[in-house]
Formats: structure tokens, C-alpha cells, sequence
């Protein structure tokens, strides 16, 4: 659930897509600057910030992407995925990205499970208050890496009443908590650091803190990208995700890189973001 893997071929995947994506502004009414508004608090924690990036002429319509870097709900920063944020948009004309840092557990003691879900809720709800004051629309993609991933399901799924969230795009998150805890000592560490528990001495958390347990035929269009040898997320957490929704009749694409572990590059890389794309464009008006 570390996105540090990742994060430095991001930005180049970005860029290749930019270069064969054109923007197209003829019609629009409204010539708004684009403007930049960095570490906006949405709570008291150092932490508890984000940065806001709103596109030059959004005419309020467009969705505003939230992006949730990865970590192991221990670790990561949203300056991760800073260096992504222009290239988004140009593939995007018009949206809004959100980029949001969340409190970190530490030790099993410190910030744990919910702590995370809940400050991603409190990003979120801060986002959606302040649409008219930044000219945006109140629709969301919820874009998550690992344990953001995890964290962007679980928000999708569980704690979007007004149903903002239209689209989600999961990069190799967990999903069923209970199940990876029994998948290896090393699972197991992370969420006892996470949750403060082993999953014999508190299961209710791990039931709480599971996407895949708060799916119904209401759930968002997602895409899951996941690796065939990914030994820490492993693949069938994405296959089980995968078949909820199935079962509930919501829209969803899951795309397995068989050869690839905890995040990918090159080609299949640009691949996830071409299905992505179409994706998106396919299921978020």
C-alpha cells in the first residue's frame, strides 16, 4: 500500500498524455483565471490539508477530481502526486483536481481506523461546501492509489449520501480488510498498525473499514486496475470487489495487468490511463 513505487512514473505518464490531448474552449461564456490554492486546511491537524487546483474558463459544470495518495494509511503525501496535477487537467479540460493529505496512524495507537475514513469525509465536505465560491460543480472522481484506493472506495460506497461521487477510479486498493488480514504476517502488521488490532481481537473495525461491504445497485461507476503479482494488495481483493459489483448491477471495469505487481510503468501504465479515460468519458455527464 506504499504509492512511493509509483509516483515518480505518474508525472511522465501525464505528460505522454497531454501531448495527444487537445483542448477545446470555443462557447464558453465564462473566462475565469485558473488559480492555485495550496495547503487549504479543512481541519485543525497539520494534516488535514489540500491543495486546490481550478481550471482557466470552468464554466461550473465540470467535476472536480480528488486525488488520495497511497501509504499504508501510515505513510505517503499528497506532494506525491503534485507533479501529476497539470497533466490531469489537460486531459480533463475544465475539471478541478483536489490533491488532499490525510492524519497518518502511527504505532497502532496514534490516528487510527477511522481516522482516515473520517478525514477524507471532512476534505470531501469542505470540497462540496465551497463549490459556488469556486465556480465548480458538486459532482466528484474519487481517483485513490493503495490505501487510497481503499480510502476513496470506502468514501464512495459508505459516506456519500448526496450520491456527489460519479465515478471512481481504484489503483490496486484493498477492499475486504477482514480477508487480507489472513493473508500474511506482513498484511497483518500493517492493519494492526492501521486499526490498533489484530482482526480476532476487534473484527468489527475491519467489517467497518471494508468497501466492499457498503456496495449496493447505488454504488458509483468504478474501475479497479490491479497487478497479477501483487503480493501485497493481492489480486483477489480486486476479484472480489470486482464480483460485488457485479452482483449489485453496478457499472464497473476491472483491468488485470497479469505480469505486474504493486503499481506498474510503461506501456501498461499508459494503457490504464486510456481505459480510464474512456471510462470516465463513458459513464460521468
Amino acid at each position: 500500500m506504499n504509492c512511493k513505487k509509483y509516483s515518480y512514473f505518474f508525472p511522465i505518464l501525464i505528460l505522454f498524455l497531454v501531448s495527444c490531448t487537445k483542448s477545446n474552449d470555443a462557447g464558453k461564456d465564462i473566462h475565469l483565471p485558473s488559480a492555485v490554492i495550496l495547503d487549504t486546511a479543512y481541519g485543525a491537524d497539520p494534516y488535514q490539508k489540500m491543495d486546490i487546483y481550478l481550471a482557466a474558463d470552468r464554466d461550473g459544470h465540470a467535476p472536480t477530481i480528488v486525488l488520495i495518495h497511497g501509504g499504508g494509511w501510515s505513510g505517503g503525501d499528497k506532494n506525491e502526486l503534485t507533479s501529476s496535477v497539470k497533466g490531469i487537467q489537460d486531459i480533463f479540460p475544465g475539471y478541478a483536481v483536489v490533491n488532499i493529505n490525510y492524519r497518518l496512524a502511527k504505532d497502532g495507537v496514534t490516528n487510527v481506523f477511522p481516522t482516515q475514513e473520517n478525514d477524507v469525509k471532512s476534505a470531501i465536505e469542505t470540497i462540496l461546501r465551497n463549490t459556488g465560491k469556486f465556480h465548480v460543480s458538486d459532482k466528484l472522481i474519487l481517483i485513490g492509489f493503495s490505501a487510497g484506493g481503499h480510502l476513496a472506495l470506502l468514501h464512495g460506497y459508505k459516506n456519500d449520501p448526496g450520491r456527489n461521487v460519479k465515478a471512481i477510479v481504484d489503483f490496486f486498493g484493498p477492499t475486504d480488510l477482514a480477508a487480507l488480514s489472513d493473508i500474511g504476517l506482513v498484511q497483518a502488521l500493517i492493519l494492526l498498525n492501521a486499526t490498533g488490532k489484530l482482526i480476532g481481537q476487534d473484527k468489527e473495525i475491519f467489517i467497518q473499514s471494508s468497501p466492499i461491504n457498503f456496495i449496493t445497485k447505488n454504488a458509483p461507476p468504478t474501475i479497479i486496475l490491479q497487478g497479477g503479482k501483487d503480493d501485497l494488495v493481492p489480486q483477489s481483493q480486486a476479484i472480489a470487489l470486482n464480483k460485488k459489483l457485479e452482483e449489485n448491477n453496478v457499472v464497473h471495469q476491472l483491468v488485470v495487468y497479469p505480469n505486474e505487481g504493486h503499481g506498474w510503468t510503461g506501456n501498461n501504465l499508459l494503457d490504464s490511463f486510456n481505459k480510464i479515460k474512456d471510462f470516465i468519458n463513458a459513464n460521468v455527464n
